[in-house]
């Protein structure tokens, strides 16, 4: 997630510009006709916030992991009155991930120090820098995610894992990925949706190659490195970043970090069929009484005309 702007801009792209926190425009944001929402975090308290988003994503640490973003409430406020218009959520959320090993604050010294709600896939932790530890340590990261900064109704958010070089990792792929299964294993064990924000190559120096089971694969991905609204399009059509799973955004930054929602809303549910005309039942026949050869009354069925 660039987590700054970019200063030095020839032009904006869009006639939308940065103004104070507001509510959103009621239609949706576009540029060059491609309807687009925004990501925002920390970078962006005090200052103003774009206006007419789809949709946003907002992040919820300060630039880490064990980290609070300071403006989250009222970002998260300002999400909720995206326009919408696309598949994507109003207002989803994203944090930061990394895997510190022993150097960098809390780490576990064991299993016993994190309550799983499984075994761990990894075995058992000793306090080392081993796969087995990094996902105890991923899932108390997203535990606190979840518990500490405020999100509020979290199972019901998208939640974004964003993986970048920029953080802190381990030499060992492996460990790695074992962080980013073990936060992702806490968020799906309370019922979030998850999926994974970072490029190609980035989320390769970092994860490696996961394991066939891993709970990452099938995780839709948000891709960065687009340019353009025109490149954002693009860039749907590249490959997720697991195996099984789905491009879902992609991102590209100018004033702001833009998305584009690759995937297109649900169309409308088809209308009831008409109800069938009422036919009013046929009049039922009426006696009358005729008289019979010897002068007695006799009832006749006689049908009235309609």
């Amino acid at each position: 997630m660039k987590t700054a702007k970019l200063m030095a801009v020839a032009c904006l792209l869009f006639a939308s510009v940065a103004t104070p926190f507001s509510a959103a425009n009621a239609a949706p944001m576009q540029a060059s006709g491609i309807v687009l929402g925004n990501d925002i975090s920390w970078p962006q308290c005090g200052g103003g916030l774009p206006s007419g988003q789809a949709f946003a994503i907002v992040g919820v640490n300060g630039g880490m992991p064990g980290t609070a973003n300071p403006c989250f409430a009222e970002q998260l406020g300002w999400a909720s009155g995206s326009a919408g218009g696309t598949s994507q959520a109003a207002a989803a959320v994203y944090v930061n991930t990394a895997n510190p090993a022993q150097y960098g604050g809390w780490w576990p010294a064991s299993n016993a120090d994190v309550g799983l709600s499984r075994p761990n896939p990894y075995g058992n932790c000793d306090g080392s820098a081993s796969a087995a530890c990094a996902y105890l340590y991923g899932y108390g990261m997203a535990f606190d995610d979840v518990n500490r900064y405020g999100v509020p109704d979290p199972a019901k958010h998208m939640w974004w894992l964003d993986v970048e070089t920029g953080n802190a990792w381990s030499w060992d792929t492996v460990a790695n990925a074992a962080d980013l299964e073990g936060m992702a294993a806490y968020l799906q064990s309370i019922g979030a949706a998850v999926g994974i924000y970072s490029t190609s190559y980035q989320f390769g120096v970092i994860a490696g190659q996961l394991r066939p089971n891993s709970n990452l694969n099938g995780l839709k991905s948000w891709l960065a490195g687009a340019t353009s609204p025109e490149s954002a399009v693009e860039l749907c059509s590249a490959p997720p970043l697991t195996a099984g799973g789905v491009v879902a955004l992609t991102q590209f930054t100018t004033d702001f970090d833009y998305n584009f929602s690759c995937i297109p809303p649900a169309p409308p549910p088809p209308s009831p069929p008409a109800p069938a005309p009422v036919v009013a039942p046929p009049k039922p026949p009426v006696p009358t009484l005729t008289h019979d050869a010897n002068g007695k009354r006799k009832p006749e069925l006689s049908i009235p005309q309609s």
